[in-house]
């Protein structure tokens, strides 16, 4: 099993989605080690002196003035994150809250948040072990980082919430266990918080975080598949692909245009479709064809920029107060405030949102006989067969769904704990709404491929071009072609299937 080492400094995206799939382990760098154990130190000396220091020996929020005994600590670090743990709705899925999980080990590897080593290494045997924790998705308003969420995740630490357990059956309802059964059959012992600890553990940004890049990593392999659906669908409707001339591009010179007008020229290569229709008396096609590059580019260019923020913040340290011992200091600060991540992943959202929006006005022209000359609906006798008529409603109706998702949550705010926490970032709801919107596309991506499937099926024996061909044979072999009304359903969830393939 490969393994993927955590230091705080040099995480990369795809390794984040590589662990939450279990497709590798972590383990904590050796160099890590001397600063976490330096910066824990410095902690324990001052609960020894008695300094009264926010979040090591204080309430927390608007109690920050009330001081903690030193034989109260570590119940105020349990309790913290029992009253902390409130969530409703559905859960997280495991990937998801794995990927968290892997972000906190990675940021407290970095040496400030003044843990003990041991809890690091527990959150990586939760990684490694299989012991995921039962996550709810809401109950976070991004201020203080992802108080609620990550707040359950530290109550499996301490033997306490519930889990998910690994075996070969993933309906099985046995699998979700307490916390302490999951980590007695994990061989994990539970801990016991000391002073810091609790507030390190649920003071960040790592629910928003881990959601958004595994929204992100998906929603730049819906880019690609955006330009193979739209490239097969010119090929359906007879779209030139004159528009995507690299002469073009280069008079506007956005990055993304270029990339996916040369995807399209590509993929369109040597069909014979276009070949024979080349005199075709049609000037100009829909923009849902036309204009393919600036969209599709325009989504590119957003997915680099929401790629360089979580960079940045998936090897940043965003809980609070933050300590540097070399200084002999400790700052309480607001790291964790989820602004730079929601308005990131509000932007991936909107953008997300855009590529089923002009794939839906694609499958809508090639219902038209006006615009493609195909059969009404992409069927033969048409009336007693409806042929791919409510594929089209279907997209329609994800498409307007999106546009709600796709307000911004980060334009929100709304005051919490007596006023202290005034201004907040609404991150992890912006996460949600772009992984919601990220699985429309995917579906609206799935029906256009079967529609432009269904489209060049009536253009035979003309062959498509050198990539849309291969598309083309790839659906043909899983989908037999639609000569009547059928239960579409099946054929669907075999085109996403193979849109991981593509």
């Amino acid at each position: 099993m490969k393994y993927i080492t955590i230091d705080g400094e040099n995480l990369k995206l795809e390794q984040i989605e590589e662990v939450a799939y279990g497709k590798a382990l972590v383990k904590l760098s050796q160099k890590a080690i001397p600063k976490i154990n330096r910066c824990r130190k410095y902690v324990e000396e001052i609960v020894k002196k008695g300094e009264t220091v926010y979040g090591i020996n204080t309430g927390f929020g608007k109690l920050c003035r009330v001081k903690i005994s030193p034989a109260e600590i570590e119940k105020l670090q349990k309790n913290l994150i029992l009253s902390h743990a409130i969530g409703v709705g559905p859960v997280f899925c495991e990937e998801e809250v794995r990927a968290a999980v892997l972000l906190q080990a990675n940021v407290l590897a970095k040496g400030y948040s003044g843990v003990r080593l041991e809890v690091i290494e527990n959150l990586i045997r939760l990684v490694n072990s299989g012991v995921t924790p039962m996550v709810p998705e809401k109950g976070s308003v991004g201020a203080s980082g992802d108080l609620a969420p990550l707040s359950f995740i530290a109550l499996v630490l301490i033997g306490e919430g519930w889990a998910f357990y690994p075996n070969l059956d993933p309906w099985d309802k046995k699998r979700l266990l307490s916390g302490k059964q999951a980590l007695k059959k994990a061989g994990i012992k539970p801990l016991k918080l000391s002073a810091k600890e609790g507030i390190a553990l649920i003071n960040g940004t790592e629910m928003m975080t881990g959601l958004g890049v595994l929204t992100l990593l998906k929603g730049e392999r819906l880019a690609e598949l955006s330009d193979m659906a739209g490239a097969l669908s010119c090929e359906a409707a007879l779209a030139t692909p004159v528009a995507f001339d690299e002469d073009l591009q280069k008079l506007r010179g956005h990055k993304g245009q270029k990339i996916s007008a040369f995807n399209l020229v590509q993929l369109m290569k040597n069909s014979q479709i276009r070949e024979f229709h080349k005199a075709c008396p049609k000037v100009q096609d829909p923009y849902s064809f036309r204009c393919m590059p600036q969209v599709h580019g325009a989504v590119r260019d957003v997915l680099s920029y929401v790629r360089s923020v979580l960079e940045i913040e998936v090897n940043s340290v965003t809980d609070n107060p933050l300590i540097f011992p070399e200084k002999n200091k400790i700052i309480s600060g607001g790291n964790f405030h989820g602004e730079p991540v929601a308005l990131a992943l509000d932007f991936l959202g909107i953008a997300l949102a855009e590529l089923a929006s002009i794939s839906e006005r694609r499958i809508a022209a090639m219902m038209d006989p006006n615009i493609t000359e195909l059969p009404a609906f992409l069927i033969s006798n048409p009336g007693i067969n409806s042929g791919l008529m409510m594929a089209q409603t279907t997209a329609a109706a994800l498409v307007s769904e999106n546009k709600v998702l796709a307000h911004p949550a980060s334009v929100d705010s709304i005051p919490t704990s007596l006023n202290q926490e005034d201004h907040v970032s609404m991150g992890t709801i912006s996460s949600r709404k772009a992984r919601e919107i990220a699985n429309n596309v995917e579906e609206v991506l799935a029906i256009e491929f079967l529609c432009a499937y269904q489209g060049v099926c009536f253009r035979a024996p003309l062959k498509p071009g050198i990539g849309t061909n291969k598309i083309f044979n790839r659906i043909k072999q899983r989908v037999k072609e639609i000569k009547e009304d059928r239960i579409l359903v099946g054929d669907l969830v075999k085109i996403k299937e193979l849109m991981s393939d593509f």
